[in-house]
């Protein structure tokens, strides 16, 4: 699974919000159970923060240089696509 590769050196710090129980969020716990051991011991120094709040939108927010954020929504997203999603977060700050 590509979740174990390095983080882009872009990427400041990476935030994952989701609810414990709600369907809209089954994706990025199951991302979460399979990959968070695997990319944590690639990047030990990385803060990689997992957030979890009843009722929540299930998102991913990737914090760059100077403060600028970026975040995707992750609603009825499988573990593919949520991987997919954090690796274009990996790949740097959109340029809009």
């Amino acid at each position: 699974m590509s979740a174990a590769r390095q983080l882009s050196r872009h990427l400041k710090e990476l935030r994952i919000h989701l609810c414990q129980t709600s369907s809209a969020s089954k994706g990025a716990r199951e991302f979460i159970q399979a990959n968070y051991t695997t990319l944590k011991s690639a990047n030990p120094e990385f803060p990689i923060l997992i957030r979890e709040c009843s009722g929540i939108q299930p998102r991913v927010i990737g914090r760059y240089a100077f403060g600028r954020e970026e975040k995707i929504i992750l609603s009825d997203m499988s573990s593919n696509e949520v991987d997919q999603a954090i690796n274009s977060l990996a790949a740097g700050p959109s340029t809009n």
